[in-house]
């Protein structure tokens, strides 16, 4: 796998040489970080086009769904139905269902059939999830608005002194977007390997965690599925661990669940892959 076969923002991943670490955090592995975990007990919203609540690979897991609609200019959140406009968030919550699969979903609909959405009625959808109190959210979408980055990131500042995590996918092209390249954020590019609980740390951020989101197999709208790619892909796969870790070990900030999954990630080190 090349660069060039990844989104942008996957570069660090493409080459896992280069991540090489000399030491890390001691006494941390995959099994006291989630083994015996479900995501019992844990909330999960994923903010996108929509969760279509009866696909098989969503498990009834669905127990809330709401909608950012534009009224006069100005946006409102309002009960939406149980569909996908699009497909996306879909694919999305069968993603962190395969990983944490008693997590409970709460679909926050900000995206059209376009999946194209108004930068406002993001921000209108996170604000409502984090006073929520929702425990992970899932953002596959960003923004490149400058006259929203004031915005964002005081709503990502209020996320994370509440302790909601916030799990953020990178543009798929290489031009800034927010929130996914905020400090307070989980910000996830792509690699190329197939293993769902594989994961990298970036020692050199902005984007700070490598997933698996090359031809991923996964949910779509209709009941079906497809196989894609993107960093869209890879930041679901990042917040069903990340769920997994706060139902096992409940209280902990997610600047605690970083150092957790930079302790177990799958760089190399002198002694061989983390882990």
């Amino acid at each position: 796998m090349t660069a060039l076969d990844l989104p942008a923002w996957s570069e660090p991943f493409a080459d896992v040489d280069g991540l090489g670490r000399s030491m890390r955090l001691g006494g941390i592995s995959k099994d006291w970080a989630w083994g015996g975990s479900t995501g019992s007990g844990m909330r999960v919203g994923i903010i996108d086009s929509g969760l279509e609540t009866t696909h098989p690979l969503l498990n009834g897991r669905v127990v809330e769904s709401v909608a950012v609609e534009m009224v006069d200019g100005a946006p409102k959140i309002v009960p939406d139905e149980p569909v996908d406009l699009y497909g996306h968030g879909t694919a999305c919550g069968g993603i962190i269902l395969g990983l944490a699969p008693d997590v409970e979903l709460v679909s926050i609909r900000v995206l059209g059939a376009d999946l194209r959405g108004k930068g406002t009625a993001f921000a209108a959808g996170l604000e409502w999830a984090i006073d929520q109190g929702i425990n992970v959210l899932n953002l596959s979408l960003s923004s490149k608005s400058e006259a929203l980055y004031s915005v964002f990131h005081d709503l990502v500042d209020r996320a994370y002194f509440r302790g909601v995590a916030l799990v953020c996918a990178a543009n798929n092209v290489p031009a800034a977007s927010y929130p996914s390249l905020f400090s307070s954020v989980f910000s996830v590019a792509a690699h190329g390997e197939p293993d769902p609980r594989r994961i990298y740390y970036n020692p050199a951020p902005p984007v700070e965690f490598g997933a698996w989101g090359v031809d991923v197999p996964m949910a779509w709208k209709d009941g079906g599925s497809i196989v894609a790619t993107g960093n869209s892909f890879a930041s679901p796969h990042v917040a069903g661990m990340v769920a997994l870790i706060l139902a096992k070990h409940p209280g902990l900030t997610p600047f605690e669940v970083k150092a957790v999954l930079a302790a177990i990630a799958d760089n190399p080190t002198p002694d061989g892959p983390g882990g």
